[in-house]
């Protein structure tokens, strides 16, 4: 198992280093805090900043230099901006403004992705060994494979090292007319 943790850890690795050499800009990661009260304060909704990701497909790879490598579930995202007046739309709609309103609270400037509600992968024996089927992440033949939805099949999906470089490789150089 432990050349399993090492093939994983290397793969998320040179998955993190192939997009910083190829000047791929992060986004960032962060802990949702909704609104609360403390006797007769209300804290507004924040965001609190964990650090920050490339964002590939169903997966993120840790982007803080100097950290160990980290491999997290997408979860939710955001583009910070500012709460204006209601505009009497859908609940779910005022939801994600008060989302987005929260990110610019925690400090992130207006614009900027934010990733949140996201579950991190630990790359150790005992989580890769125990990982839940509700994950787009499992074994099947040995190896620690990727599907592309979860509830596929593991068999015939492709492994870690081989989703994580394609998709690297297509955020790095994306096709011709993408930007």
């Amino acid at each position: 198992m432990s050349d399993l943790v090492n093939a994983v850890s290397n793969a998320v690795r040179e998955a993190g280093e192939q997009l910083r050499t190829a000047g791929v800009v992060p986004e960032a990661l962060a802990e949702f805090v909704p609104e609360r009260r403390k006797l007769l304060i209300r804290r507004r909704a924040t965001m609190l900043p964990l650090g920050t990701v490339w964002r590939l497909g169903s997966l993120m790879v840790g982007a803080d230099l100097g950290a160990p490598p980290a491999l997290f579930v997408v979860g939710r995202a955001t583009r910070a901006a500012a709460r204006l007046h209601p505009g009497n739309q859908s609940v779910s709609r005022e939801e994600r403004r008060d989302v987005a309103a929260a990110a610019l609270h925690g400090g992130f400037p207006e614009g900027t992705p934010v990733n949140y509600d996201a579950l991190q992968i630990g790359l150790d024996e005992a989580t890769l060994g125990s990982l839940s089927p509700e994950l787009p992440i499992g074994f099947a033949d040995g190896e620690l494979r990727v599907r592309w939805r979860v509830g596929a099949p593991l068999a015939g999906a492709p492994t870690l090292s081989a989703y994580l470089r394609e998709r690297a490789d297509l955020l790095a150089n994306p096709p011709q007319g993408a930007s």
